[in-house]
């Protein structure tokens, strides 16, 4: 009989490496809220996203899953000013602009 692998569980010291890599692919991470993140993998062009789709998979089996850490990696992005929380921000560096 075949054994059932556990999926792996990202660890909570493993947000930032994790953010960083994100960021890497070249695809954009923020916060929604307090308790949603996004990745911008759609935002990016049919050619960029050839290139980053592997790497999002390859960071997908690397950390594992992540649902579980969803408030405090939004946390971390908030900390970063990675955020959206209101219809007049339209990007979240404008966080960064602002303070």
């Amino acid at each position: 009989m075949a054994r059932k692998v556990e999926p792996r569980l990202m660890q909570e010291s493993e947000i930032p490496a994790f953010v960083d890599a994100i960021i890497e692919t070249g695809c954009d991470i923020c916060a929604c809220g307090d308790d949603l993140y996004t990745i911008g993998d759609a935002d990016l062009s049919d050619e960029n996203y050839e290139i980053a789709a592997p790497q999002l998979q390859a960071i997908n089996q690397k950390f594992g899953d992540r649902d579980f850490l969803r408030r405090e990696i939004v946390a971390y992005l908030r900390s970063l000013r990675r955020y959206l929380d209101s219809s007049e921000i339209d990007h979240w560096s404008q966080n960064v602009s602002s303070q």
